[in-house]
């Protein structure tokens, strides 16, 4: 049965030749979201970075005279080069298809289509040199030389424009979260089971500094580049022009687009960086996945409530008291499918066989799925919490359900008076744990046992005093690390 052939036997109108359908979320309904990673990681965006590195190599070598007999550019020439650049757009994407469905090969054809500018520069200039400046177009570049530029110039415009921003929103946020709960007590689970006491804004604060550390790692993170021939040595630049100092011709060039200059790789730059960059964006994916199931899991306690208006959706399709936490269930399978790939690029793109293989060329093709579908689950998380409410009196009720977690602070209070010199103070822990381990003890039951213990009059007192929700320690103090 084909796939357009319907069960009965009868054909189904088919999809396939319609552009407009798209084949994954991404480009279909959660297209609005991603969108602007298409001018940074899109095959379109990355044809233009090629184009950008070509003109820009082409450039460098007539400003730095590395060529003997190159000509000099003039102003009007550079800006008409780099012009070439800024208004690549639909009608040049589809020359450069057209061009790339002769030439079957994805560098040579922004090479040819530079080459065809060039040949047009008088008929826009005047008198040109350019045209005879054509051999200079990717002159002692391979593929790759053109590639991990055009790479390194995307991922990074991508990372820092976009997905950065959005990252670090979310990360804000959840800092405005933490700091407006600092005070508000709830019960801990500690292995699901009811714990010591913390309050929402401590444990909210958690996620935040563990969200800015990968932040800051992923801001610092380098990005390197190489422009060294065929397989590294600069082997055909020695041969053609030994005169020149290639090695700065080249640590310049990539220096000025705003790289680091690697010096020493085969054909192809070794894509370390890249592997340490999609380490990094992962571990923040597993941070705000650890976020977004406790969230869900708060929710389900009864300690959030979700707004309908600002989740936007209907709650469930036929029990209409629902409201589905579905921003956090989708952020989580966004955040797996993400996580996956990015673990996927970091692990193999290390490795290449000998010189060069293309194993690189095919994974480096999913590097904007992989940001699409984390930024995808950033926006979630963002409007997830934005219709959030904190429910206190449910978590008030759960504290003054379990008094038992009191134990903790008798049993240590007890340890330091007899430390001090109190007497009757011996087997503290075990004395608790008759009292509470799988029992459920009441305020007045922890009072009546803790009157009974001979504690000093201070301890005693202090401990009479204590309630669940007074027992959280510096937690609210501990969030004001956030800044």
């Amino acid at each position: 049965m084909s796939s357009t052939t319907r069960p009965t036997g009868q054909p189904w109108a088919p999809l396939a030749d319609d552009p407009t359908i798209a084949l994954g979320p991404l480009d279909g309904r959660y297209r609005a979201d991603v969108a602007p990673l298409v001018d940074h990681l899109s095959e379109a965006a990355l044809n233009r970075a090629r184009l950008h590195v070509e003109v820009e190599w082409l450039i460098h070598l007539t400003a730095t005279g590395a060529v003997p007999g190159a000509p000099t550019l003039t102003d009007a020439e550079v800006d008409y080069l780099r012009d070439v650049v800024a208004t690549f757009g639909p009608e040049q994407i589809a020359e450069l298809g057209s061009i790339e469905a002769e030439t079957r090969h994805d560098v040579k054809a922004v090479e040819y289509f530079l080459k065809r500018r060039l040949a047009d520069a008088a008929g826009v200039l005047g008198q040109t040199s350019l045209p005879a400046a054509s051999e200079l177009v990717h002159i002692f570049c391979t593929s790759e030389d053109i590639n991990n530029l055009a790479y390194a110039v995307t991922v990074r415009s991508a990372v820092h424009d976009v997905w950065l921003p959005a990252a670090t929103g979310v990360s804000d946020a959840l800092a405005d979260l933490a700091r407006a709960q600092a005070a508000t007590p709830m019960l801990a689970r500690t292995h699901g089971q009811p714990a010591t006491p913390v309050t929402l804004g401590k444990e909210l604060a958690v996620v935040v500094h563990r969200l800015r550390r990968q932040l800051a790692r992923i801001a610092a993170d380098e990005t390197l580049g190489k422009i060294n021939g065929a397989t590294g040595t600069f082997g055909a630049h020695a041969v053609s022009v030994p005169g020149t100092d290639w090695e700065e011709v080249a640590r310049t060039f990539v220096e000025g687009l705003g790289l680091t200059w690697n010096p020493l790789t085969t054909q192809i730059e070794s894509h370390d960086w890249q592997a340490e960059l999609y380490a990094d964006v992962a571990r923040f994916n597993r941070v705000l996945h650890n976020l977004a199931t406790d969230v869900w899991t708060y929710i389900s306690l009864g300690y959030f409530t979700q707004r309908l208006s600002a989740q936007g959706s209907t709650g469930s399709s036929t029990m209409p008291h629902k409201v589905n936490p579905i921003r956090f269930e989708n952020a989580e399978a966004n955040l797996e499918v993400s996580s996956a790939l990015l673990d996927n690029l970091s692990a193999t793109l290390v490795t290449s066989r000998l010189q060069r293989d293309l194993t690189d060329s095919s994974s480096q093709r999913t590097i904007g799925i992989a940001f699409g579908h984390s930024l995808l689950a950033i926006a979630n998380v963002t409007r997830g919490l934005a219709g959030l409410d904190v429910d206190a009196a449910a978590m008030a009720r759960d504290l003054d359900g379990n008094w038992e977690v009191l134990g903790e602070a008798v049993q240590s209070a007890m340890r330091a008076a007899g430390i001090a010199g109190a007497s009757g103070m011996a087997d503290p822990y075990e004395r608790l744990k008759d009292l509470t381990r799988g029992r459920r003890v009441d305020g007045e039951g922890m009072r009546a046992f803790i009157g009974d213990l001979g504690l000093p009059d201070d301890v005693e007192q202090r401990l009479l005093a204590l309630t669940p929700a007074d027992y959280t320690g510096y937690a609210e103090r501990l969030v004001a690390h956030l800044g």
